[in-house]
């Protein structure tokens, strides 16, 4: 794999994002954030809310990477689509 972002290397970031269930994702930590039960990601919030998620073996810190990613990387190809578009010499994903 190439170190270096292409369009196409975007897209698959794109398409990732919109098959994974939406947001936001937030990481509770056994211990830091509550006091009982286990560490999870919480999906969604409210009526949109989704089965949280149970991770084996991560640490806090991969659990809150994880579930930040899923809030991160849309305003990162955001703001890279908006970057090349501005630059013109890219093509947007």
């Amino acid at each position: 794999m190439t170190d270096v972002l292409d369009a196409r290397m975007l897209q698959a970031m794109k398409e990732r994002c919109a098959r994974a269930r939406s947001g936001p994702w937030r990481s509770l930590v056994e211990g830091r954030d509550h006091t009982s039960g286990s560490s999870f990601i919480m999906v969604g919030e409210g009526d949109g809310r989704s089965t949280d998620i149970e991770l084996s073996g991560a640490t806090p810190d991969d659990q809150d990477f994880i579930a930040h990613a899923r809030q991160d990387l849309p305003i990162l190809i955001d703001a890279i689509e908006r970057l090349w578009a501005e630059l013109g010499g890219r093509e947007q994903g």
